[in-house]
């Protein structure tokens, strides 16, 4: 059997909401574009977790725009509308989008349909076949056999970056200490009246959690219970079950920690409706397929993110993405939960694009969480509108640099920070965002 190969001008390894960004940021710069995801739908964190809120899109209440705001004006722009902006119930977190699951993965199929991206489900990569500083090629499989992806340009986006490690890429994992970050699984409760569940105002519910813990009906680690209002009336949320001591590269580890996320909602499910007021009548639905996973590699680019710099809410001339997001730590090593505010109030920093460069392959770069930081600076960065940034400003810096024949490190930044200000992407490049009272979806 000759083997299959196929070419292309960038492939973008992994379907989440960073590979989403890749891809459309690069084909609308002309690129012809491939999009390889191991699963059978795209969206990462929201296939695994449906319902999870797009959180970080709204820096001081006013959207940093792209291909976010593209997907969110697509959605809130259906009749009914199938997405809305709402401050969150958890503290230091600001705007948030909440919007109609199925709606949304049905757009962002339809966005990447449109912009012409060959889309590959179901389809595993391998190992890259290297010429000195740059991939040849990518190995991949899917249910028909083994085939070769030739590419000019490729974006890592897988989560994992096993192919980029493969490639010779340095990186540390979790924390350095290999502590990662809690694994999730979520679900939602239906027929919950909103008006007597969050009667009380606190989204955590720590007296019922310390309740149910003691009569051994809950897991220790539920110490607060994270139940939202979901998209929907009277549907909520549960974010709550997560799984310390997860080593998400290993897929043995994922696949326990998924069972045993599984008992554990069950379990709260059934305290939910036994002993919580207004859950009496709800049932559970839309329990993730598999956990997610907040944190395994992180890759060495030319510039490592720092805590200290983004608290100090730097915006470096290559920023290409605004953030103000808490650091999000989810039991990280022996950690309880924290979201404490980095940057001071009204103000955020930028993520350089320097942090998605390796620093030696040419034709190699990445985005989302294999973006180059310390173990806090991550825990901030990782937001799924930011990671969805991180890609679009990945396929745009892909794109510039096949047609001018330029390695990815020797770019000029000032060049992919005004394409992004053109495709709509805001508070970079010296624009402000300026503070909104309310939140706008435009």
């Amino acid at each position: 059997m000759v083997e299959r190969r196929i070419s292309t001008d960038v492939l973008v390894i992994g379907g989440g909401t960073a590979g989403f960004g890749a891809a459309l940021g690069a084909a609308q710069h002309g690129a012809r574009v491939r999009l390889v995801e191991g699963t059978s739908k795209i969206g990462g964190v929201m296939a695994f977790c449906p319902g999870m809120p797009w959180g970080g899109g709204y820096p001081t209440g006013r959207s940093i725009g792209g291909v976010f705001g593209a997907l969110t004006d697509r959605l809130s722009a259906m009749q009914p509308p199938k997405a809305e902006v709402r401050a969150s119930t958890l503290e230091n977190f600001g705007y948030e989008v909440i919007y109609d699951h199925e709606a949304a993965v049905f757009t962002m199929f339809q966005m990447l349909e449109d912009a012409g991206v060959e889309v590959h489900l179901n389809t595993y990569v391998g190992s890259p076949v290297m010429a000195e500083n740059r991939i040849q090629s990518v190995a991949c499989t899917d249910r028909t056999g083994p085939f070769t992806i030739e590419a000019a340009m490729v974006i890592d986006c897988s989560g994992d970056g096993d192919m980029s490690a493969k490639a010779g890429v340095p990186f540390t994992v979790g924390d350095g200490r290999g502590n990662m970050m809690g694994v999730t699984l979520s679900f939602s409760m239906l027929n919950a009246p909103w008006k007597t569940v969050f009667a009380k105002g606190d989204p955590y519910f720590e007296a019922e959690a310390r309740a149910g813990i003691a009569a051994g009906r809950l897991h220790p680690d539920l110490a607060k219970l994270y139940l939202m209002r979901g998209f929907h009336r009277d549907t909520v949320f549960c974010n709550s079950v997560h799984i310390r001591g997860v080593d998400g590269t290993d897929p043995q580890h994922v696949a326990r920690a998924t069972q045993e996320g599984r008992r554990r909602c069950h379990q709260l499910a059934n305290f939910l409706i036994e002993c919580v007021p207004g859950f009496e009548k709800a049932r559970m639905a839309e329990l993730g397929p598999t956990v997610g996973v907040r944190e395994t590699r992180k890759l060495e680019a030319m510039h490592r993110m720092l805590a200290r710099d983004l608290a100090a809410g730097v915006k470096p001339l290559d920023g290409i993405v605004a953030c103000d997001n808490p650091i999000d730590d989810v039991m990280r090593g022996g950690a309880d939960m924290t979201h404490d505010a980095i940057v001071a109030a009204g103000d955020y920093y930028t993520i350089p694009f320097r942090s998605l460069v390796p620093k030696k392959i040419e034709n190699l770069l990445f985005a989302g969480r294999l973006v180059c930081a310390d173990p806090a600076a991550f825990a901030s960065v990782r937001g799924m509108p930011q990671c969805m940034a991180m890609g679009q400003a990945a396929g745009t810096a892909a794109a510039l640099a096949m047609a001018s024949g330029t390695a990815v490190q020797a770019l000029d930044a000032a060049q992919i920070v005004s394409a992004l200000m053109a495709q709509g992407v805001r508070g970079i490049g010296g624009e402000g965002l300026s503070h909104h009272a309310q939140a706008k979806l435009a």
